[in-house]
């Protein structure tokens, strides 16, 4: 029969509380990465409006080597690397497709990647793309990565050392060593890769993110993304003039994709504009994350001093019924299992946004408490 294997795999996913599916948005959001509330701001809609009123187009009709490229892709590259202090950026439809562009395309032959356990998925299938051997490093530590890349030179190896990390991990709402990565990059001369998906627009000045210190650097290449905070979509890959030309010429996720829609370059240009001129979202952000880790702590949620803090399960069914419980009570909480999370560790995501406020906060703590009991 066609694609029974396919109907066996679904039905065994679903046997073991692993099937993915659809469900509406629902209750008060405590799952969703749109941390500033932009993504239905009235001056994202404005811009968008204003960008269409001055005859920006909706599509770009081909990729970027093509007819495709447009000003407002020009114009948003040229303002984010001024933004973000890059020498150089580039701009993406999404972070998925940029991770999977900078693992194929960068990392050579003979080169090697030593990853962070957790790093996103996108990293891992642009490895899988990649010609370089890969290794994984243990979750945050620096030393681990160090050892890694020194072992492989005793053993022989003479490429190029790539370190890939993210700065605020999506799914435990930690955050990298950057400085101690930054020294390991220089000590074996090798290039920090940054995923800055759940930093960008949140931490850092001006919401730059928490790697804003070593932007700039020839060794660093930074991933600033629009889909979380930003409230828009696409995402800028952050780096040195030549990097930003090697992609532009070997990348195929850049080369064979049609090029972003000249409308979301022109609304991520306003989003950088609201980041610049709106700092009061970052401070009420961080004050809500401060609220949330006193009223969540108790329950047992992981106080991370970030916007993300998973309250650990440990049982995928478990983590589905917690979850279930608190749809019902009025909050849009998802339960995360794994392969999405180690096994073992199915969680709640609880996430801030500034969508709540300290109330809601303390609504969703008096109802994780009572879904428990």
């Amino acid at each position: 029969m066609q694609l029974a294997s396919h109907r066996d795999h679904l039905a065994d996913l679903a046997a073991r509380d692993r099937l993915r599916t659809l469900a509406p948005r629902r209750g008060i959001d405590f799952s969703s990465n749109d941390y500033l509330a932009l993504a239905s701001s009235p001056r994202l809609r404005e811009a968008a409006a204003a960008a269409l009123e001055r005859g920006v187009a909706l599509g770009s009709g081909g990729s970027r080597l093509l007819r495709g490229n447009d000003p407002e892709h020009e114009a948003l590259e040229q303002e984010g690397a001024r933004f973000f202090g890059s020498a150089a950026a580039l701009f993406f439809g999404s972070g998925y497709a940029a991770n999977c562009a900078l693992f194929a395309a960068l990392p050579q032959a003979g080169d090697l990647v030593v990853y962070d356990t957790l790093v996103h998925a996108s990293a891992h299938d642009g490895m899988r793309l990649g010609r370089a051997e890969t290794v994984a490093a243990a979750h945050n530590d620096a030393g681990a990565v160090a050892a890694t890349i020194a072992g492989w030179r005793a053993r022989g190896g003479t490429g190029t050392p790539w370190i890939a990390v993210e700065s605020l991990y999506s799914m435990d709402g930690d955050r990298a060593p950057l400085a101690d990565l930054a020294a390991v990059a220089e000590q074996h001369d090798a290039i920090l890769v940054i995923d800055e998906a759940h930093a960008t627009g949140v931490w850092g000045d001006r919401g730059r993110g928490l790697a804003e210190s070593l932007d700039g650097r020839d060794n660093v290449i930074t991933l600033k993304t629009f889909g979380k905070a930003l409230g828009c979509e696409g995402a800028l890959v952050c780096s040195s003039r030549l990097v930003r030309d090697f992609l532009v010429a070997r990348a195929r996720p850049f080369i064979f994709s049609t090029a972003p829609a000249p409308l979301a370059a022109a609304v991520a240009r306003a989003a950088l504009a609201i980041l610049a001129d709106e700092p009061e979202r970052r401070a009420r952000l961080h004050a809500l994350v401060a609220h949330a880790g006193a009223r969540l702590h108790a329950l047992g949620a992981t106080v991370t001093g970030t916007q993300v803090m998973p309250l650990l399960i440990g049982d995928d069914r478990a983590a589905l019924d917690l979850a279930a419980a608190m749809q019902q009570r009025g909050f849009d909480v998802r339960a995360i299992r794994p392969p999405t999370v180690p096994a073992g560790s199915a969680r709640l995501r609880l996430s801030l946004t500034l969508h709540v406020g300290a109330a809601e906060i303390d609504s969703l703590a008096d109802a994780l408490a009572e879904a428990r009991r």
